[in-house]
């Protein structure tokens, strides 16, 4: 049986059961605390609240953890996107219960600044009118929610991808909690080594240095931190640059190149993840940053500061498992082009994508004269919707080969290129396009201009990629789940896309390693019913995450 809980604002908690229309199955009960009100009922089946982010904190703060919720401001930023295209809609409590009385919709809170020390205060979420009865209103806009979703295109979807997304809001708040385990000392040694001792007021020694050998190629004294600055300089001496970006220095013979490129890798590295970085981020052997669960449009993730989702390869050596644990490391192989397969039902590529390990290979053999970094190519063209060069010559052959692949993504882009919707395999749905598809009464190609051929690339791309961000959600509940139920010690500490990391015991990684494979292959089941597509992960159990790749 579910159960609402709401905080009081004098203190202690209000809930009740629920039926499965959403409405109350019985009293009211007032507890102490919500962690005690949680904790005295271990056998609820899921808790339904306002906001994961803020109460699950809470509890997880006492010691209390609970196995599924359903977060109804995540539920409303789905809804809202669904019923009425517009994605990015304030999708509080306050706002969803404004919506329900017809009422003016109040914005959301602003988002918080990421916690990297403890605070004294939280942030207050956006407030209800006057009078207006926390629990009250959750019971009512939850009742509205099961309705709603009732009547979504494909319900049972539907009910799959809330299910989901307040799952990954349940792991988000797992993961800040036990944080990455990270070893400064190490850190500072790779900062050391890389960029030279610490300078106060200034830049590091070696970037000192390879900014002088700019300067000293130029003649002439230049910032290498300032693009302008470097734009002028190579214009003095005959070279014109529409930008600093990387490749197109590399294309140029002059001897401020290579200096410059190793300073702008240096700088990358001083500014995001330098001295300061670690002093701010890195607490008793932690990194814990703020995870938000559908922080993109697609559903994929994104941190509240911290760049966890941006860790540079020359700094994951410093992410360290505990002495006597490890750390279980699963890429998902070929995501992508898998989940294609699965959401299209094309026979061939789901033949393809059910075979081997390696997807990219197997199509290889079949299409393109055993090359696989050609079909690769064809099909990631496929998806992202690339025109020219090797993508647009393979398209053919994929076309011919895998049409119903190749017409799902096909059809999607038209959609979006006309100014229409589209939906993940569970139902998460795309923003609104911007442009209009007719002007003063008359059709006018939408296709035809340049912003509607790019939505088009972009609806292209978001059918794939948001039903891949959804299937990721499953596999992280999926695995959850069974390391509750095992009763293992093991933690998941990251997630991004297509990569997950669990922090073990050492003798609980074989385990680890398994559940991730079969909340893989669960996952799949769970949202494409049964097709002959596999999802197989490359797994690594490793002390440093740098060894893993």
């Amino acid at each position: 049986m579910r159960w609402a809980v709401a905080e009081m604002s004098g203190g202690g908690a209000r809930l009740c059961p629920l039926d499965q229309d959403g409405r109350p199955a019985g009293p009211v009960v007032r507890e102490a605390s919500l962690a005690d009100a949680v904790r005295a009922r271990p056998d609820v089946e899921r808790w339904v609240w306002r906001s994961t982010s803020e109460i699950y904190r809470r509890l997880l703060a006492a010691g209390v953890r609970v196995e599924r919720c359903y977060d109804v401001e995540a539920a409303e930023a789905l809804l809202i996107g669904h019923e009425e295209g517009q994605s990015g809609q304030a999708h509080s409590l306050a706002a969803a219960w404004a919506r329900l009385h017809g009422l003016p919709v109040p914005p959301d809170a602003p988002a918080r600044a990421a916690e990297t020390q403890p605070s004294l205060f939280e942030s207050a979420p956006a407030p209800l009118p006057p009078g207006t009865d926390e629990f009250t209103a959750l019971l009512e806009v939850y009742a509205d929610q099961v309705a709603r979703t009732a009547k979504t295109e494909h319900p049972e979807r539907m009910r799959l991808l809330l299910a989901a997304e307040s799952a990954g809001m349940l792991v988000a708040a797992e993961m800040n909690r036990a944080g990455i385990p990270w070893r400064a000392d190490v850190h500072r040694e790779l900062l050391e080594s890389l960029l030279g001792e610490r300078i106060s007021g200034g830049e590091p020694r070696r970037m000192v240095e390879l900014a002088e050998e700019v300067s000293r190629a130029f003649g002439v004294r230049v910032r290498p931190d300032l693009p302008n600055d470097i734009v002028r300089a190579f214009a003095r001496v005959g070279i014109s640059l529409s930008s600093t970006r990387k490749w197109e220095l590399q294309e140029i013979d002059h001897p401020a190149v290579a200096p410059l490129l190793a300073y702008k890798s240096l700088y990358r590295l001083y500014t995001a993840h330098g001295w300061s970085w670690l002093d701010q981020w890195v607490h008793d052997g932690r990194f814990r940053p703020e995870y938000q669960p559908g922080g993109t449009v697609t559903g994929r993730w994104t941190t509240n500061g911290g760049g966890a989702l941006q860790i540079p390869k020359v700094i994951r050596a410093a992410i360290r498992a505990d002495p006597g644990w490890r750390l279980v490391v699963a890429d998902a192989d070929q995501m992508e082009p898998r989940i294609l397969a699965a959401i299209s039902r094309d026979p061939g590529l789901m033949e393809v994508a059910g075979r081997g390990d390696d997807l990219y290979a197997d199509l290889a053999a079949r299409a393109f004269g055993g090359d696989r970094a050609q079909a690769k190519i064809a099909m990631l063209g496929a998806i992202y919707g690339q025109t020219s060069g090797d993508a647009l010559t393979h398209m053919a052959e994929l076309r011919r080969r895998y049409p119903a692949a190749v017409a799902y993504v096909d059809d999607a882009a038209s959609a979006g290129e006309q100014g229409r919707l589209v939906r993940t395999w569970l139902g998460r749905t795309s923003p609104p396009g911007t442009e209009t598809p007719y002007e003063e009464g008359h059709s006018v190609g939408y296709g035809s201009t340049p912003a509607a051929r790019a939505r088009g690339r972009f609806t292209r791309n978001f059918v794939v990629q948001g039903s891949a961000a959804d299937w990721a959600l499953l596999v992280l509940a999926g695995l959850r789940h069974t390391l509750i139920r095992a009763d293992l010690r093991a933690e998941l500490v990251f997630f991004q896309h297509d990569e997950v990391i669990v922090h073990c015991p050492a003798a609980e990684a074989p385990t680890v390693a398994e559940a991730i494979t079969t909340a893989a292959e669960a996952a799949g089941r769970i949202a494409f019913d049964s097709t002959p597509v596999r999802f197989p992960f490359t797994t690594a159990v490793v002390k440093c995450y740098g060894d893993a790749k």
